[in-house]
């Protein structure tokens, strides 16, 4: 199973609420993964197939080996719904 991750600045408000956006997501494709939230500190150290978050903190865990995924606006569920059709 896969593992998404998805990351904010403090790990707390924003990344929740994708989390759930994601999961309602990932339902509604038939597919399954196993989705939590956290800190961009706590992501650096945190192993996932795919990184999710804001453009300008998810370029911090761009390091050319991990998949990450910024989002301009981090509720455009159609943008996170092509994210996971691609790459689930």
């Amino acid at each position: 199973m896969k593992k998404i991750l998805i990351v904010c600045g403090n790990g707390l408000g924003s990344s929740f609420i994708v989390e759930m956006n994601v999961k309602k997501i990932i339902k509604e494709l038939g597919k399954d993964a196993d989705v939590s939230h956290t800190d961009l500190s706590s992501a650096k150290s945190e192993s996932a197939d795919i990184y999710i978050g804001s453009t300008e903190i998810i370029a911090n865990l761009d390091d050319g080996k991990r998949k990450v995924f910024g989002l301009t606006n981090l509720l455009d569920n159609a943008k996170i719904k092509e994210i996971l059709a691609n790459n689930l």
